[in-house]
């Protein structure tokens, strides 16, 4: 039951003694606006997140690409994690390293 008045940017509704009148500014409404602009352009942004993780949820990932795909460079040592059993655990390290 109230009516809004765009104009003048007053908002009347009955009340229990006569008649309530809200009363705004223009810099008041621009505000309101200019956030709810803001709060608006937030959700556009949080959606379109969504979207990319949901799509990027969907691909299917490059077996080549991740896994074991390691090429180490030339110059490459290897180290036994545990020298007295050799069962193919171990390190590679460069091999140019300094000694400290």
């Amino acid at each position: 039951m109230a009516v809004p008045n765009y104009t003048y940017l007053k908002l009347k509704m009955p009340g229990p003694d006569g008649i309530i009148t809200i009363e705004s500014t223009y810099e008041h409404a621009y505000d309101c606006d200019v956030k709810c602009i803001e709060y608006t352009e937030a959700i556009m942004e949080v959606e379109t997140l969504i979207v990319n993780l949901n799509q990027l949820g969907n691909e299917v990932l490059d077996s080549k690409r991740h896994a074991g795909t390691f090429e180490p460079i030339e110059a490459v040592k290897l180290v036994l994690i545990n020298p007295t059993c050799p069962d193919d655990r171990a390190l590679r390290i460069n091999a140019t390293l300094n000694i400290k």
